[in-house]
């Protein structure tokens, strides 16, 4: 191997940041304090053990026996349980990582006003007789297009951007651990929320969720906040020395974003209590993340004695802080589902497939055409919601809702692949960390109850309230995907 194409490698560090990055959310704890208190810590315990950690076992071992494949998850599936029944499953998976690029291209600007401002004031956003939104979607074609500009470059320039999301987001981990801990000491050992009994850490504070419909719904939550690790799993080709350094990174990834996740918000009872900070009308899902390190800056300052005044505003600060932070990680997500996916979906599926240019690859190791094509196709909707006002914004909200479930289907595919990859021996496997493999098709079983339950309860959730509309819509997504990716793939047998 020539020096050039070593230093391209990626090592074991930035392969765990970028996995990191794809996966942890840092204001899924915050959103799940909100919603379950110490109550979310049991459920993403019983999502880390019956989910997540098998699955980045079955990632790795599928990584490491097939390191020499480009093509991802598809190769994977393609391998274990058939070429149609791979392509569905990853044409699905890309589609719905097309409306989070959509997504995203919108509410990126909410943490860098908080950066910038303190406060979200994207609403408030206008220039030259534009509105707020058509200014935001405006600036969402130049990010996706910058974005494309910076990543046909080739992997080295995004892994450079996701390097600097995944520390931001480590640096704002353990600024909320010092803060917490601080805290504590300065008030004798006193929580904020109490912990009365061990049924503290199983009844939700928030009135919404003490039904036992509403508490299962929480397990889809904590499923959902676990996505992304497959993501990753495109790069085995690109990774040094790929049979150890793969299955470590994802193991050591998987490992610390589990803790990472019960750790933080048992951390957050330390210096918020429910119904003071969060039960006001004017907290929700989306500003919870700034809420709660508000308040962690505000608490801290109040237990250090200083005035309210500057107790205020360090609080102000360290939700700048927030925004910032939150703004790199999005950043460095956004460049590398970008393009990880993408790579998948093109490199791994047969070139017949697609049309001739879309299959090519540059001399950066790139799909540069198939990379435009998707900046093209991602700025025209941005702009199709922002222009297009509110029937737009309506076929947006319905697109999301039918991708929900399409989202968290491949990892039934996969989970049911992995199943077959176990029990076929012709598969060479020189990494496997389940020995036993009537164990392991148990585990790739459990694996596809768990997630099949969380789709199944998602869709009948909103139905069960009345909301027939969006239960019709969730399951009109993925058998939208599913015709599109036969029909894909009938066009390319003729061929």
């Amino acid at each position: 191997m020539s020096k050039k194409e070593k230093e391209k490698k990626l090592t074991l560090i930035t392969l765990i940041l970028m996995i990191f990055t794809s996966v942890f959310g840092f204001a899924n704890m915050p959103r799940s304090f909100y919603l379950m208190g110490y109550g979310a810590i049991p459920w993403f315990i019983l999502g880390g053990i019956t989910f997540f950690v098998p699955f980045a076992f079955m990632m790795s071992e599928y990584g490491s026996a097939f390191k020499e494949e480009k093509g991802g998850i598809y190769s994977w599936m393609e391998k274990s349980a058939g070429s149609k029944f791979a392509f569905i499953g990853v044409f699905m998976w890309y589609a719905s990582y097309i409306v989070w690029m959509i997504n995203i291209c919108s509410t990126i600007w909410i943490p860098l006003s908080n950066t910038i401002f303190g406060v979200d004031t994207t609403s408030k956003w206008g220039m030259l007789g534009l509105n707020s939104t058509q200014v935001i979607g405006i600036l969402g074609v130049i990010w996706v297009m910058t974005t494309f500009l910076i990543s046909k470059k080739g992997i080295n320039r995004i892994t450079k951007i996701t390097s600097i999301g995944g520390m931001a987001v480590a640096l704002l981990n353990i600024g909320l651990i010092m803060g917490a801990i601080i805290v504590l000491i300065l008030n004798n050992g006193q929580f904020k929320q109490p912990i009365t009994s061990a049924i503290s850490f199983v009844n939700s504070p928030n009135p919404s969720y003490h039904s036992a419909i509403s508490m299962l719904s929480f397990l889809v939550f904590a499923l959902f906040a676990y996505g992304g690790i497959e993501a990753a799993s495109g790069l085995v080709d690109q990774t040094e020395n790929p049979e150890k350094t793969f299955p470590r990174g994802i193991l050591i990834a998987a490992a610390i974003i589990s803790v990472g996740y019960s750790l933080g918000i048992f951390l957050i009872g330390i210096f918020t209590n429910w119904t003071a900070t969060l039960s006001g009308e004017n907290v929700n899902m989306a500003n919870v993340a700034y809420v709660v390190m508000n308040n962690l800056g505000f608490t801290l300052g109040n237990s250090l004695g200083l005035t309210n005044t500057l107790s205020i505003q360090i609080g102000n600060w360290i939700a700048r802080f927030v925004g910032l932070s939150m703004f790199l990680a999005l950043t460095g997500a956004f460049f590398t589902l970008s393009y990880a996916p993408l790579k998948q979906l093109v490199e791994g599926t047969p070139a017949k497939l697609w049309p001739e240019k879309m299959a090519e690859i540059d001399k950066n190791d790139m799909p540069i055409n198939a990379m435009a094509v998707q900046t093209a196709v991602v700025a025209v909707m941005v702009l199709f919601i922002s222009m297009g006002g509110k029937s737009a914004k309506a076929f947006f909200e319905m697109l999301v809702l039918m991708t929900n479930v399409a989202m968290t289907l491949p990892y039934l595919f996969l989970s049911v692949a992995y199943i077959s990859f176990r029990k076929k021996d012709s598969i060479e496997k020189p990494f496997l960390v389940l020995k036993n493999k009537t164990f392991a098709v148990y585990i790739g079983i459990l694996v596809t109850i768990v997630v099949g339950f969380a789709n199944f309860f998602t869709i009948i959730e909103p139905a069960i309230n009345g909301n027939y509309k969006s239960t019709i819509a969730m399951i009109a997504g993925p058998l939208i995907f599913i015709i599109i990716a036969l029909r894909i793939y009938a066009n390319g047998e003729k061929k």
